[in-house]
C-alpha cells in the first residue's frame, strides 16, 4: 500500500525493485484526482510523470509544490485570479533541486490568496478542507501542501512561511511543518510577501523525512542574496549524532503556563495545554532540562500587530507590480490608472485588498515613523529577548495553538490572550529568522494538536535532533487521516 508511507520505507521499496518511480506516480497522481473535489489541495495536479534517474533519496519520490514557487511550463498561480493564468519562463531554485534530485512533482497546491492568510479560504479556487474533519480548516497559507500530506497523497511537500503558515497547518493537519533558518534555503522563485519574514518551509509525516529533504533544498544561491552558507552538515546523519540529553528547553508562562488560562470556560484549550504539560513531564525523564520563564505580555500582546504591520506594508511593495498589465487580466478603462485600478479592484479578494490598503496607509510618509518604523523596534525587541534567553537556552517549546483546528464557521474573540498571543506567537520565529519545528504531541476530539520547537539561528541540526527525541516521546509518528481508506 502506497498511503501513508515516508520517503525512507518508499526509498526501500524503490531500491529493492518492489515498486517503480512511475507506479509511485500513478499511485499519487490517482489519489490527487480522488481527493480534490473533497478537499481542494491542489490548483494543478501533474498527469505525466516527469521522472529522470538521479542518485538521491529522493530519486523517485512524489512531492508536491506550493503554488507561489515558479515553475517554468507549468501554470502558477499563488491561488490568485490576477494570476490565474499566468505561466512562468524560470524555475524556483527549490524546484530545480528537487528536480535534479530526481523528486517527481504531481501537483501545485492551493494556499490563501498571494499566501496572504492562515485559513485555507481564500484561494480563487476555493476552500481547503482538513482531511481530519471537512468541516474544519486547515490552516494556511500553505493549505494544500499541508493536506496533500495529510492525506497520504505523497510523502512530502512544500510551502512557505511568512508567520506561521507551515508550523500551524502542520498542527492542525497532524504532520511535520519545518521552517529552517532565514537564508538557509534559496526563495530564488517563491513569489515575495514580506521580505524580511518569508521562509521556504516543507511538510513530511516524521522528523528523519524532514531531515533528508531539507539536506536536498539547503545552501547558498547566488540568485538570492540573503542565503547563508552551507553548514556542510548532513542532517540525517546528525539525527544520531546529537546527543539531546542534557539539553535545556524553556517555555513561556504567559503563552502556554499550567495556570494561564485557569479561569477559561474552553475545555478545549484546558486540555490542549494539560497535554503540553504531560509532555514537558515525559521529556523531562528523557534528559532534557525544561524550565518555566516569563516574557514582557506587552511585547506578547504586540506579537500580531507587528506582524500586520511589516507584513502589509512589504506586501505592498513586493506586489506593486500585479497591475494587470505585465501580469493578468488586462483591466478596463482609457487610462493606464483606469485598467490598473480595474485590473486590482476585479483581480484581488477582499482580504487582499483590505492588506494592500493597509500597508499602504503604513508607508505614508506621514505614517512611517508611528506605524513602520515602531513596528521594526518592537520586532527587535522581542528578538533581542529571544537571543538573550537563547544564550541559556537550547530551544522554546509550546503548542502551536489553543487546540485543534477550528471549524469553518467558529469566530475568535480577537482581544483575548488566547488569539493575541497563543494564536500568534509562532511569528517570533519569523521576526528573528529562528528555525522552528511543528510536530504532533496529542489528540483532542479525535483530531491533531501540534507542538513546536523554536531554536537557536544556525541551529537547524541541533533542532531536528530534538525534535525526532520528541517525536519519540509522543509516539504520533507516520501519522495521517485515513479518510476514504476503504474506497481507494
Amino acid at each position: 500500500m502506497y498511503r501513508g508511507k515516508s520517503i525512507v520505507e518508499l526509498r526501500e521499496e524503490l531500491d529493492s525493485g518492489k515498486t517503480t518511480p512511475e507506479e509511485l506516480f500513478d499511485k499519487a497522481n490517482k489519489l490527487a484526482h480522488d481527493f480534490q473535489d473533497e478537499y481542494n489541495s491542489f490548483v494543478t495536479i501533474i498527469d505525466k510523470c516527469k521522472y529522470k534517474d538521479r542518485d538521491s533519496k529522493l530519486n523517485g519520490i512524489p512531492y508536491a509544490l506550493k503554488d507561489n514557487f515558479s515553475t517554468m511550463g507549468i501554470l502558477t498561480t499563488a491561488s490568485s485570479n490576477i494570476l490565474k493564468d499566468y505561466v512562468p519562463v524560470y524555475d524556483a531554485t527549490v524546484y530545480k533541486k528537487l528536480k535534479k534530485a530526481g523528486a517527481v512533482l504531481v501537483g501545485k497546491t492551493t494556499l490563501d490568496e498571494l499566501a496572504m492568510g492562515g485559513t485555507g479560504t481564500t484561494a480563487h479556487t476555493g476552500v481547503v478542507r482538513n482531511p481530519w474533519n471537512k468541516e474544519c480548516m486547515i490552516g494556511g497559507s500553505s493549505a494544500g501542501s499541508a493536506s496533500s500530506v495529510a492525506l497520504g497523497i505523497v510523502p512530502f511537500s512544500i510551502g512557505s512561511d511568512t508567520g506561521d503558515s507551515v508550523r500551524k497547518p502542520a498542527s492542525h493537519g497532524g504532520v511535520v511543518g519545518f521552517k529552517p533558518t532565514y537564508g538557509r534555503i534559496s526563495r530564488y522563485g517563491l513569489f515575495a510577501f514580506a521580505s524580511s519574514l518569508d521562509h521556504v518551509g516543507l511538510f513530511t509525516r516524521n522528523v528523519r523525512d524532514c531531515a533528508i529533504v531539507t539536506d536536498i533544498l539547503k545552501g547558498k544561491d547566488i540568485n538570492d542574496m540573503v542565503t547563508i552558507n552551507d553548514d556542510r552538515k548532513c542532517y540525517e546523519e546528525e539525527l544520531d549524532k546529537i546527543d539531546v540529553k542534557g539539553k535545556k528547553l524553556f517555555y513561556i508562562k504567559e503563552i502556554c503556563g499550567k495556570d494561564t488560562y485557569k479561569d477559561t470556560n474552553d475545555e478545549v484549550l484546558k486540555k490542549t495545554i494539560d497535554d503540553f504539560h504531560n509532555t514537558i513531564d515525559k521529556l523531562k525523564d528523557e534528559g532534557f532540562i525544561i524550565e518555566e520563564i516569563s516574557f514582557d505580555k506587552k511585547l506578547l500582546e504586540a506579537i500580531y500587530p507587528t506582524y500586520m504591520c511589516i507584513s502589509c506594508a512589504e506586501a505592498t511593495s513586493n506586489n506593486s507590480n500585479l497591475t494587470g498589465i505585465p501580469f493578468g487580466p488586462r483591466g478596463d478603462g482609457n487610462s493606464v490608472e483606469e485598467i490598473m485600478f480595474d485590473a486590482r479592484t476585479k483581480g484581488f479578494s477582499e482580504l487582499i485588498k483590505r492588506r494592500f490598503v493597509l500597508g499602504s496607509y503604513i508607508l505614508q510618509k506621514e505614517n512611517q515613523e508611528k506605524l513602520f518604523l515602531n513596528a521594526q523596534r518592537v520586532r527587535r525587541m522581542i528578538v533581542d529577548k529571544m537571543n538573550e534567553l537563547f544564550k541559556e537556552y537550547d530551544g522554546m517549546l509550546a503548542p502551536c495553538s489553543g487546540g485543534p483546528a477550528e471549524k469553518f464557521e467558529s469566530t475568535s474573540e480577537k482581544l483575548s490572550d488566547r488569539y493575541l498571543i497563543l494564536e500568534n506567537h509562532l511569528a517570533i520565529g519569523n521576526f528573528g529568522g529562528f528555525p522552528s519545528i511543528t510536530l504532533p504531541y496529542t489528540m483532542i476530539n479525535d483530531m491533531p494538536v501540534g507542538i513546536n520547537l523554536t531554536g537557536r539561528v544556525k541551529e537547524d541540526a541541533e533542532v531536528l535532533a530534538m525534535a525526532q527525541k520528541i517525536e519519540n516521546v509522543t509516539g504520533l509518528k507516520d501519522i495521517y487521516s485515513k479518510v476514504g481508506e476503504a474506497d481507494v
